[in-house]
């Protein structure tokens, strides 16, 4: 998706000239993707496997390990999964301010791997709140100016292409990790040491790989424009366009329910022994790894738009599975693998597609703050839901709960269908004009 003009001014017809071919490339195939897009999936597959190495072990570890309440459990995992998203507009505004994304992206990673090994120092709920904090911190600090790498490194006419390899190698790292923690686990003597101890390695690897092969790259200012400044990122909501996108992401992510619950219910629809529990999320987890490059290639052929709609409709499709699937009321062999399936390729069809679809709507001297200002809406959208399906299940009850969800949900993206951004029916013209 691209912006002809973000005042909504008709841009002129242009006829578009013929593209140059490169050198051994041939006339209708798509160029090959930028080395930095492939260096940072790898940055984020070897990160990725040593974060859900510790994700993995870390509920067991901290309840039946240390000993820690269920009170203070949800007061860390609060903690693990708020904090990111209250950096993410630090870490996308100064990227774009010192016009080093990189050494943000860099920060951010060795934050992180730095808090491996301080896990094995950390005992006391404080401490432990303190290492957590500090991981999050990272993992907020490097999620938009890697993004706003990977959409400066692609072509504009390929940045779902470019974003879905990202997420699918990121992904392929949160299948490795957990299997590696497990076979860990059961070949240690001082099993959960040995976790954070290999972790901390793997981690230390992907900042290498980080240093050694992604190139630092400055946005290059567009003719007139304004400073970069915290006053300036937020002004980029008065760009149409980005404005629908955020406020989209916003209003969707007030209405999906978040992963643990889905698994819960998952379990209550099929009756999933607890033994087996753990593997839900890889179920996922390997949907999300087989469809994000084939959707992102969608995208960039019929509008990102419509496959960003169309991965909550597949999440609705999910959640109808589960409220007519449930035990009592009989249910098939195949409907935790139906509904695993619709639930990664819902993320398939939204994680890297938004990013793609946004970084149309910002100038590159804005790319991170903009892109950090979706990510945050969407990411404090999605906490403020998972609050309220929480609430509404200790009332209601989880199927009451869950239909109140699939309800809004429809009624959400029946109303961003009509909020498209305006220029996508341009972008599905380009993308045909290309193909032709």
């Amino acid at each position: 998706m691209y912006v002809a003009d973000s005042r909504g001014t008709p841009a002129p017809a242009v006829t578009p000239e013929p593209q140059a071919v490169a050198p051994g490339t041939r006339p209708g195939r798509r160029a090959a993707l930028a080395p930095t897009v492939l260096a940072l999936g790898t940055v984020s597959l070897i990160t990725d496997v040593s974060s859900e190495m510790v994700t993995a072990v870390l509920p067991l570890y901290l309840v039946a390990g240390l000993g820690l309440s269920p009170l203070g459990f949800g007061l860390l995992d609060g903690i693990y999964n708020g904090i990111s998203a209250l950096v993410r507009l630090t870490g996308g505004h100064l990227g774009d301010r010192l016009g080093r994304h990189k050494a943000l992206a860099g920060l951010g990673y060795g934050l992180s791997a730095l808090c491996k090994p301080l896990l094995l120092l950390a005992h006391t709920l404080p401490a432990i709140g303190a290492v957590l904090a500090l991981d999050r911190t990272g993992k907020g600090l490097r999620t938009a100016p890697r993004d706003a790498l990977i959409s400066l490194a692609a072509a504009p006419e390929d940045r779902g292409r470019a974003f879905g390899v990202h997420r699918a190698m990121d992904t392929a790292g949160a299948l490795i990790g957990p299997i590696l923690a497990f076979l860990i686990l059961r070949g240690a003597a001082d099993g959960y040491d040995a976790v954070f101890t290999v972790s901390a390695c793997v981690a230390a690897l992907g900042v290498l790989v980080l240093v050694l092969f992604v190139p630092g790259r400055r946005a290059a200012p567009s003719p007139g424009a304004e400073p970069v400044s915290l006053r300036a990122a937020f002004g980029l909501l008065v760009r149409r366009d980005l404005r629908r996108i955020s406020l989209c992401a916003l209003l969707l992510g007030l209405c999906t329910v978040s992963d643990a619950f889905v698994f819960l219910l998952l379990q209550r629809a099929t009756g999933i022994a607890d033994r087996w529990f753990a593997l839900l999320p890889l179920g996922t987890a390997a949907a999300f790894f087989l469809l994000a490059l084939p959707l992102g290639r969608l995208a960039d052929r019929i509008g990102r738009w419509r496959v960003f709609l169309g991965g909550h409709l597949a999440l609705l499709l999910a959640y109808g599975l589960l409220l007519t699937g449930g035990a009592g009321h009989g249910h098939s062999t195949a409907l935790p693998y139906a509904v695993l399936l619709l639930h990664g390729g819902f993320y398939a069809a939204t994680d890297g597609v938004l990013m793609a679809a946004a970084a149309g709507a910002v100038p590159e001297e804005h790319r991170g703050g903009g892109l950090a200002l979706v990510q945050t809406g969407q990411a404090l959208a999605r906490f403020a839901a998972s609050l309220g399906f929480g609430a509404a299940w200790t009332v209601w009850g989880p199927r009451p709960a869950l239909a109140v969800a699939a309800v809004l949900l429809a009624v959400a993206a029946a109303a961003c269908a009509r909020l498209r951004p305006a220029d996508e029916a341009d972008a599905r013209s380009a993308a045909e004009t290309r193909a032709d």
